[in-house]
């Protein structure tokens, strides 16, 4: 063998990961919702909390039994949701895959901004009350908590940057701590004599403003319960991708519905409304140290775990989506390369330089990951009906999991409630205390200037005579 094939970078990423890998990366998803349960039961009543959570917890279901059949159609993607979107859209709206590329990568790939700055104030809160000090150098400003943030955005660049097994003994680490306070929470309610779930609330009106009121919710919910397809991003990472990548979305599906339903009734109805409306950021640690005896100190450890597993995850899952729209020439082509080791390095080193800037400029980015949710429910809806295309235009692909004919008409279903809930959060955002117009605007001129950037790249690679690799009917069960 030549040296320069030994040498050369790999063309594809390694495929070391099991399907109980994607299912450990899904355990993001009940982190994410024990960090945004009590502002949900302030504004919902538990009650109304614990049914919005199910039923976009059931929608998320069906879209992801629709991704089962659209990642065993690509198992060589790892674009995930937005490139199922661009190659369903390819022919009729090729500015989608610009589109749906931008809005699934934003909100995940400034995830490390966000949840760094919050592991900041809680080891802050916790441990270093007196670390209050702040310096500002323009437009940059520093303080304990934006250190310890950086200092984490760092830590996870280099897990990554080493390779796909030490980020999975990561997600192991942490999903495991974060195992213990959903046991307790869902577990030692119902024994504790305390628990009063007769006495939880239905906050949401009747009428159309409760409508208006239950659509916005389930847009912000939207962020928590849908992304369980990070399991489809892997898919080229799996050894078997076909029944891996299935198997890892239907238990992340099962698992996480059970504790999205749960969760709101029994830790609800163990704590309270009025000590969860006091505190909505923070009420389960209190909670957590009444049920299991003091141990508020393993409470936050247990949450900052559940806050790195974000981050973790988001790194991985963004730098694989920023690498495959670099490689498929949806943005700058330099970004969609491997080093020797087969890690995309350069979308991870685009990633932590971004998250820095975010993180010491903006201080607390959450309106902008939350207007993310704009461009990630866009991509949903891309993909969702891109399902229909695909069953429409590629009769004949190679399918080696094929859902049942009425998932066809169930994907419009979808895309039509997702497009309705997509209008009325984005333009409610006032309901929620969640933005507003500025964060609107935020959102839409950062699609925009992806598609610009796809504008500008296309139009180089038609004077270069670049030219695509074909997808049609790309099929080859690995």
């Amino acid at each position: 063998m030549s040296s320069e094939t030994t040498t050369a970078p790999p063309q594809a990423l390694p495929k070391k990961m099991r399907w109980f890998d994607g299912f450990a990366m899904s355990m993001t998803m009940p982190a994410a919702l024990i960090a945004t349960l009590g502002a949900s039961i302030s504004g919902l009543g538990g009650w109304g909390a614990a049914i919005l959570w199910a039923i976009s917890m059931i929608l998320a279901m069906g879209v992801n039994w629709l991704y089962t059949e659209l990642a065993t159609m690509f198992p060589n993607s790892s674009g995930g949701i937005a490139d199922y979107a661009a190659k369903a859209w390819k022919s009729r709206a090729p500015w989608v895959a610009p589109l749906a590329g931008v809005g699934y990568w934003l909100p995940w790939g400034t995830n490390l901004a966000t949840y760094g700055a919050v592991t900041g104030a809680l080891v802050q809160a916790q441990w270093f009350p007196e670390a209050d000090w702040a310096v500002s150098f323009g437009p940059i400003h520093l303080s304990f908590p934006i250190v310890v943030g950086l200092g984490v955005i760092v830590l996870l660049w280099g897990i990554n940057a080493i390779g796909v097994r030490m980020a999975m003994s990561f997600v192991y680490i942490t999903a495991a701590l974060l195992m213990i306070p959903l046991f307790v929470f869902i577990v030692l309610p119902l024994f504790s004599g305390d628990w009063h779930p007769g006495e939880l609330t239905w906050r949401l009106a009747s009428g159309w403003e409760g409508l208006r009121t239950a659509l916005v919710w389930m847009y912000i919910m939207a962020w928590t319960t849908f992304g369980i397809e990070v399991c489809a991003t892997f898919a080229p990472e799996y050894k078997n991708s076909v029944k891996d990548t299935t198997r890892a979305i239907k238990a992340a599906v099962l698992f996480c519905l059970g504790v999205f339903f749960l969760i709101p009734l029994t830790l609800g109805g163990y704590a309270g409304e009025a000590a969860i409306d006091e505190d909505p950021a923070a009420f389960f640690v209190g909670a957590f140290g009444n049920l299991v005896g003091g141990a508020s100190d393993f409470m936050v450890i247990c949450l900052i775990a559940s806050l790195i597993l974000i981050m973790t995850t988001s790194v991985a899952d963004a730098s694989r989506v920023l690498y495959n729209m670099g490689r498929e020439h949806v943005t700058v082509p330099a970004v969609g390369k491997l080093d020797r080791r087969g890690i995309p390095m350069r979308s991870l080193n685009v990633m932590l330089v971004m998250n820095i800037l975010v993180l010491v400029v903006l201080q607390s980015p959450l309106a902008i990951i939350v207007t993310g949710n704009l461009g990630y429910i866009l991509t949903h809806i891309l993909a969702v009906s891109g399902y229909w295309l695909l069953r429409k235009d590629r009769p004949v692909a190679v399918r080696p999991i094929k859902l049942p004919r009425f998932f066809t008409p169930l994907s419009i279903v979808l895309a039509v409630l997702l497009a309705v809930i997509l209008v009325v959060g984005a333009t409610g955002f006032s309901i929620t205390g969640y933005g507003g117009l500025k964060e609107l605007f935020i959102a839409l001129g950062v699609l925009a200037a992806g598609v610009i950037i796809w504008a500008v790249v296309r139009k180089r690679d038609q004077a270069s005579g670049w030219v695509a690799p074909s997808d049609e009917d790309s099929t080859s069960a690995h």
